[in-house]
């Protein structure tokens, strides 16, 4: 079964060849989360709501929620698209347009916010966990929600303590954490991802999907299938529209 990183699939009705219709929707309900979450930011930085908003209670858990749901759905993706056989040409062709986003991600606002630039954020880590889930891809669910658990268990017992230099903040284990709009390192964060292969070894996605009597309404579906595409242009949407309303009441 060949499935895209980001783009997830298999259907029982006539919607398009190789689509899980379940994942596509979970996957537009995490970009609706951080949509709305980078709407209140973008609202703090516009003064239109307080300072720290973001910060703590429901934003707060809603970003972790957000994020761990792209990281899990990552992870069930990488072992339904290799998981009888990594297929080198397709994963490095996606892992080069994963890292090749993040990459403009941390130009774009090393050019507009050069003191809260994002150095590793969700497309990072999205892009390492690619690489590292490589290796547990012949793993059993059991094995991969083991590592799981040691990854966790390292940002409990070890956390932010290690002595490291700065260009190793993404490995979440050093001390040193830059200031940034979103940072989402290696540890805790690749658990979730291991917990995604692991439950896609466990249980077969595809045994997952309704019995579909109507293809579902499009706008819970196509955002989940472009969601490279809407997590790369919500933000200059969002910050235009704010721009342009905090213009208009001056």
């Amino acid at each position: 079964m060949a499935l895209h990183a980001e783009s997830l699939g298999a259907s029982t009705v006539q919607y398009e060849r190789n689509r899980l219709l379940w994942l596509d929707i979970a996957r537009t309900a995490a970009l609706g989360g951080m949509i709305a979450f980078h709407f209140v930011r973008d609202m703090e930085m516009f003064a239109l709501v307080p300072q720290g908003t973001t910060l703590v209670g429901f934003w707060a858990m809603l970003a972790r929620l957000v994020a761990g749901s792209f990281l899990l759905l990552s992870g069930v993706s990488l072992v339904l698209s290799h998981g009888r056989g990594l297929r080198p040409a397709a994963w490095a062709k996606r892992f080069a347009v994963v890292a090749g986003a993040a990459v403009l991600v941390s130009l774009a606002t090393r050019l507009a916010m050069p003191q809260a630039w994002i150095q590793f954020g969700i497309l990072h880590a999205i892009a390492v966990a690619s690489v590292v889930g490589l290796f547990f891809l012949r793993m059993s669910a059991l094995f991969c929600t083991a590592a799981a658990g040691a990854v966790l268990w390292a940002s409990v017992a070890i956390g932010r303590s290690l002595d490291l230099p700065g260009w190793m903040a993404w490995t979440g284990l050093g001390a040193t954490v830059p200031p940034a709009l979103d940072y989402i390192p290696i540890v805790p964060w690749l658990a979730p991802f291991l917990l995604g292969m692991a439950l896609a070894k466990a249980i077969d996605p595809t045994r997952l999907e309704p019995r579909w009597s109507a293809p579902p309404p499009r706008l819970l579906t196509l955002p989940g299938k472009h969601s490279l595409f809407v997590y790369l242009m919500h933000q200059p949407v969002l910050i235009a529209v704010l721009a342009t309303y905090s213009w208009v009441i001056g």
